[in-house]
């Protein structure tokens, strides 16, 4: 039996950060996932649905691709945290931080995230302020440039289609654009400002944030703003003594590891529906559609967008999968592969690393 760890030698702002990534916070989202699947099946469940699934060696290829392309996505963002902390850490301690950051996202609302614990745990690991605060800020701004960028361009080549089948109500396909476009413009406005934080104007993104938190139903937030300004200006000293290969490894890790997870969801959709999509068109197509769904549950208030992830990819992919009880399956297993795995991983992966570093303050003293 292992031990429980001791927070008390961590301090207040610390501790709060511990508890938000405490194993006990797996049950939340487990039990909201669970109880959305088993809803949608009970409301529309076809044994039918289940008959024509086809257990065929295309199926276990297909399958096999997409456990792949999970182990290629996290190896590009140990790529990316190893390239910006400027091989600080190792590969094996890169491998382990993402497990943690990623655990920290699967608790937190999607719309959240994991930066605080992320700053948490990089402040641990004995970097300096300023690369923990460069690594944090940039991989958000990373992230956003992936997102804006890509979607603006697939928008161009298939317009409305990728983000409203046809086959869907017509209640349900406008409340999903509206999801939609509220969450593009709003990774938009975020990462423009804090594009313009990082690289043109660190200060006056300070002196905004400050002024903007002197409303009076924004003054709790007053001490955290102030916080990102200083981070943000020690941040921008950090990137301007970068070369263009930082910047290039950096991004290409990062739409490696985002395009691999729209790729893996592919993989399980094909291989449950073979013939489905021919030629490299539908197959881009395919993952338009299914990077619209990752931007839907962007704007999620649940945990790792527990639910609202299946429930978007059940509504979105219709014209391709109208079965309810086919899709939720490959829903199912998706996010058993990418979403409970972390879980389950950070529930043994955090306690023995929180462990580690009580050790070693012990050991100091």
């Amino acid at each position: 039996m292992k031990e429980p760890i001791n927070e008390d030698q961590f301090t207040n702002e610390q501790e709060d950060v511990l508890k938000s990534i405490r194993v006990s916070r797996i049950i939340l989202p487990i039990l909201i996932g669970v109880g959305v699947v088993a809803y949608l099946l009970w409301e529309q469940f076809d044994v039918e649905d289940f008959k024509q699934i086809n257990w065929s060696r295309h199926t276990v290829l297909w399958v096999l691709a997409s456990i792949s392309f999970l182990v290629i996505r996290h190896i590009a963002y140990a790529t990316r945290l190893r390239i910006l902390s400027e091989k600080a850490f190792s590969w094996r301690k890169c491998v382990e931080l993402i497990f943690i950051w990623e655990f920290s996202s699967a608790v937190s609302p999607t719309s959240v995230g994991g930066s605080a614990v992320a700053l948490f745990v990089l402040a641990q690991e004995k970097l300096s302020a300023a690369k923990t605060a460069t690594i944090v800020i940039y991989s958000a701004v990373l992230d956003t440039l992936f997102f804006v960028s890509t979607l603006f361009f697939l928008y161009l080549f298939f317009g409305v289609s990728m983000i409203r089948p046809a086959s869907i109500d017509g209640s349900i396909a406008s409340g999903l654009e509206v999801a939609f476009v509220g969450a593009y413009f709003f990774m938009l406005i975020y990462g423009s400002l804090f594009f313009y934080g990082l690289f043109v104007n660190p200060k006056s993104f300070k002196w905004a944030l400050n002024k903007i938190t002197d409303i009076k139903w924004l003054r709790k937030f007053k001490i955290k703003s102030i916080e990102l300004g200083n981070d943000m200006i020690v941040a921008s000293r950090e990137m301007k003594q970068k070369r263009w290969t930082f910047h290039v490894g950096s991004f290409l890790s990062t739409a490696t590891a985002w395009s691999c997870r729209f790729i893996l969801l592919g993989c399980l959709v094909i291989a449950f529906k073979p013939g489905l999509v021919n030629g490299f068109l539908e197959h881009f197509k395919l993952y338009a559609r299914l990077e619209s769904v990752f931007v839907i549950m962007a704007a999620s208030p649940t945990p790792g967008a527990a639910g609202v992830a299946e429930f978007t990819f059940a509504t979105l992919v219709k014209d391709y999968i109208p079965q309810t009880g086919l899709a939720l399956l490959i829903a199912s297993l998706w996010r058993l592969m990418t979403y409970y795995l972390y879980l389950l991983a950070g529930a043994v992966v955090i306690p023995n690393w929180v462990r580690k570093l009580l050790n070693q303050r012990k050991k100091q003293k």
